[in-house]
């Protein structure tokens, strides 16, 4: 018997939820379009709004599963190789490639280097990815990228950056974003786990992930589209580079995952965190650079359009890319 109210309709919600994104998106950029006025006040609203997100993200990953995620030292690896060392490599390649504008070079960068922690993990589950793995591994992926990112943009832009990126904007968005939201995750979790008013108000929570998601992507089309107006060259040049980037990704996840002799759910979980890419943590850094550097913010959103759009045909292509092993017995001849 199918399930009425709104448990059915978050159920929908989350079996439709590709197409809630790209509706999400796709009205954003018509409230962006039609009412520009409103991108200021909406800009505010990312920060909150994603905040909620990698919350409701945080409390799907028990404390004690983080723990012994850590000892799931293949998949670990396997994870930090591809996200910290062959993206890295992609994108050096690429790089000299770029537009020469700074802004426009800093928006990539940003956006190329952070490894995705929200729904990549969607993603991945629609695709038969390890998403349990993926999501106990999101802690330590963010951790590694707020502390990898400065020394990335400083060994591919030199010290002239560090002129231009102030660290005030990483580590709010770092506490505000990653510390905060996780020390309020652990903190339902121990008391779900002492009283049952906890677990319903953690089970109530944990239902929000598609609706958030929808709404930090309005909220981020919304406020940036009004911005395309000026940059629209930029923006064309570099979507051939992010659709190259998930193309190359593709092949270099399903290379490391036969590296590390991993299963299908765990390769493909490793495809999908290579090829996905954190714009929506980096967009606060992008906001808070010089008006000089204001398309940098646009450039980071642009991968946002471009990779939602790529998702659809991973969670398609990947399961035939990466498939389960053949385990019928062999059919020897008499």
């Amino acid at each position: 018997m199918s399930q009425q109210g709104p448990q059915g309709l978050v159920e929908r919600m989350e079996h439709h939820q590709i197409a809630v994104y790209l509706g999400a998106m796709a009205a954003g950029a018509l409230v962006g379009w039609a009412a520009p006025s409103a991108g200021p006040g909406l800009e505010h609203a990312i920060n909150p709004v994603l905040g909620a997100l990698l919350f409701v993200t945080f409390l799907q990953v028990p404390a004690a599963e983080l723990v012994r995620s850590l000892r799931d030292g293949r998949f670990l690896s396997a994870a930090l190789v591809v996200d910290f060392v062959v993206v890295p490599l992609v994108v050096a390649a690429m790089f000299t490639f770029l537009p020469a504008d700074q802004a426009v070079r800093i928006g990539v960068l940003l956006v190329l280097l952070c490894p995705c922690v929200d729904y990549v993990i969607v993603f991945s589950g629609l695709a038969g990815g390890s998403s349990r793995r993926l999501l106990a591994a999101t802690p330590l992926l963010l951790v590694a990228q707020m502390l990898l990112l400065p020394l990335f943009l400083y060994l591919f832009m030199g010290s002239e950056l560090a002129d231009i990126v102030e660290v005030g904007p990483f580590v709010e968005a770092f506490l505000i974003l990653i510390v905060i939201p996780l020390a309020l995750a652990w903190a339902l979790q121990a008391w779900a786990a002492r009283r049952p008013a906890g677990q319903k108000v953690s089970d109530a929570a944990t239902t929000t992930m598609v609706p958030l998601m929808a709404a930090t992507l309005f909220v981020v089309v919304a406020s940036q589209v009004p911005k395309l107006g000026d940059s629209l060259t930029d923006v064309a040049a570099v979507v051939p580079f992010y659709v190259a980037f998930l193309i190359v990704m593709a092949f270099a996840g399903k290379a490391v995952a036969r590296l590390f002799r991993l299963e299908a759910p765990a390769g493909r979980a490793i495809v999908f965190t290579g090829a996905t890419r954190n714009s929506l943590v980096v967009l606060p850094l992008a906001l808070a650079l010089p008006d000089d550097l204001a398309v940098a913010a646009v450039i980071v959103v642009t991968q946002t359009l471009v990779e939602v759009i790529g998702m659809v045909a991973y969670v398609r292509l990947v399961p035939r890319f990466v498939p389960e092993p053949d385990r019928r017995p062999a059919v020897t001849a008499g």
